[in-house]
């Protein structure tokens, strides 16, 4: 990728504080490092708000609730329509950036700028089908209307891994409902958001609806806007501890939340399943964004029939896999976001092999610039292994085996986690089953890859409360209001 393509998009990304429609550096003039992760040299410097910062951008949002509410639904869809539009016009861009900042392939940052892009289409549709409804009560004595209304100034924090997607996800949402707000992205890759909100400033979202706020003291900034009365919505994508934290604090004003929080996803593969399937499921189920997402592949839980040949075709499709900066040609792993993340698959890896785990492929940290870890398979991996109850969050994929269907789903369910899990059958009616038995929110039936913005996504148990996208995503920012009247005929 030439230097001279990366130095000039660069340039044009913001990297102030967005607040009431003006890009600012904040009260102090702080300032944040952004690192390229296979590099480990310095992006950008962002601006570093304070307390004072959120507290204004919250006053911002605060001050055109109202107006933004009673914008016609048509004006707020058209307008999420020209962001979509208009990222697809940068997909470059847009796809580079990602790359840059969070280290994934190109290729598959392209493949984020899509599908982050559909939820501004998908919402600027839904924003025209708030409907409500009306009928006479049971009794005959009067009629009910039930209506919505935007649930009002929201607060969105998004996470690092996907830096388009978790923005548009959220922010897509609440406009097409008619709520302001201010979101506040990862330190690690803010960029991203940045540059998309600069987006929304051009296509003409008016000044105050939304306000974006990067801050190295997340908890210290974030306190007043929760604790601000003014606040009614906070939505979350993060670990569940912050978000177990942030619910505590929500609480105090009685906030609706969304909590999309961590996962260890299971993937069953039955003695019937296509192999060769489910091996590209299992490529894509673990090692897409590097294995740094909620939803991937945590657990794989083979029949004992098939396992030894499931591994071994995995472990030749891993060896396989080029690693290094993404923009390069041809690459499949970039590098992990951070050292933490480095050390921490080391460590499962290690405790895995202590327990009697086999290492087929990889399992080793790469010297030299930037934060690599060899993608790895770990066959024979034993139970109470830390490597089957904690979420991985990088390239490696551990198997366990199982000889029953009542074992595979008892270890699938063995975790206090429930977003995402995937099956492998060739079996229709073991396949229904299998939706009902497992104690998750999505599942993949016989695909590696599930998330659309047409579709709820979304947890159970400590992977979260609501729901992201579908029908059910522009909900998370309405509030139910239920009107009796009387019987017009009596």
């Amino acid at each position: 990728m030439n230097a001279t393509r990366e130095a000039a998009l660069l340039a044009k990304v913001p990297t102030q504080l967005y607040i009431n429609g003006e890009w600012v550096n904040g009260s102090t003039g702080a300032t944040i490092d952004v690192l390229d992760p296979a590099t480990g040299e310095v992006l950008a410097k962002i601006a570093d708000a304070t307390v004072e910062d959120g507290k204004a951008a919250m006053d911002a949002a605060a001050a055109v609730q109202e107006e933004w509410a009673k914008t016609p639904p048509r004006v707020r869809g058209e307008l999420l329509r020209k962001a979509f539009e208009r990222v697809q016009e940068l997909k470059d861009d847009f796809a580079l950036l990602m790359t840059l900042e969070m280290g994934k392939p190109l290729a598959e940052a392209v493949g984020e700028v899509n599908y982050g892009s559909e939820f501004l289409r998908w919402f600027s549709e839904e924003a025209v089908r708030i409907t409500g409804r009306y009928g006479s009560n049971p009794e005959g004595t009067g009629r009910a209307i039930v209506s919505y209304a935007p649930v009002g100034p929201c607060y969105l924090i998004t996470p690092w891994n996907f830096p388009l997607a978790m923005a548009t996800r959220k922010i897509g949402p609440a406009l097409a409902a008619g709520c302001t707000m201010v979101v506040k992205p990862a330190t690690l890759t803010p960029l991203t958001t940045l540059y998309f909100v600069k987006i929304l400033e051009e296509v003409g979202v008016p000044k105050g609806v939304v306000n974006v706020i990067t801050t190295s003291k997340s908890s210290a900034v974030s306190a007043p806007i929760i604790a601000d009365k003014r606040l009614r919505k906070l939505s979350f994508t993060g670990s569940t501890s912050v978000g177990i934290a942030l619910m505590k604090q929500a609480a105090e004003n009685v906030l609706r939340t969304s909590m999309e929080l961590g996962g260890n996803a299971p993937f069953v593969v039955f003695e019937d399943a296509d192999l060769d399937k489910a091996v590209e499921g299992a490529l894509a189920a673990k090692f897409r964004n590097i294995g740094q997402a909620c939803t991937a592949a945590n657990r794989f839980i083979v029949h004992a029939d098939v396992a030894d040949e499931f591994a071994a075709k995995v472990t030749a499709r891993v060896k396989a896999m080029k690693i290094g900066r993404g923009t390069e040609e041809g690459v499949a792993i970039g590098p992990l976001i951070d050292s933490a993340a480095v050390n921490k698959a080391k460590s499962l890896v290690e405790e895995a092999v202590s327990r009697g785990a086999t290492v087929t492929t990889g399992g080793n940290e790469i010297a030299g610039a930037g934060t690599f870890f060899e993608p790895t398979v770990v066959t024979n991996v034993q139970p109470g292994s830390e490597i089957l109850t904690e979420e991985i969050f990088g390239p490696v994929l551990s198997i366990v085996k199982f000889n029953t269907e009542d074992e595979a789903v008892a270890i699938a369910n063995d975790t206090e986690y429930g977003l995402a899990s995937y099956v492998f059958t060739q079996d229709l009616a073991r396949g229904q089953r299998l939706i009902e038995s497992l104690k998750t929110g999505m599942m993949g039936l016989n695909v590696g890859v599930m998330s659309n913005a047409s579709a709820p996504f979304g947890g159970v148990k400590m992977s979260g409360l609501g729901r992201e996208g579908g029908a059910e995503g522009i909900f998370e920012y309405l509030s139910t209001k239920y009107t009796m009247t009387p019987n017009p005929f009596a």
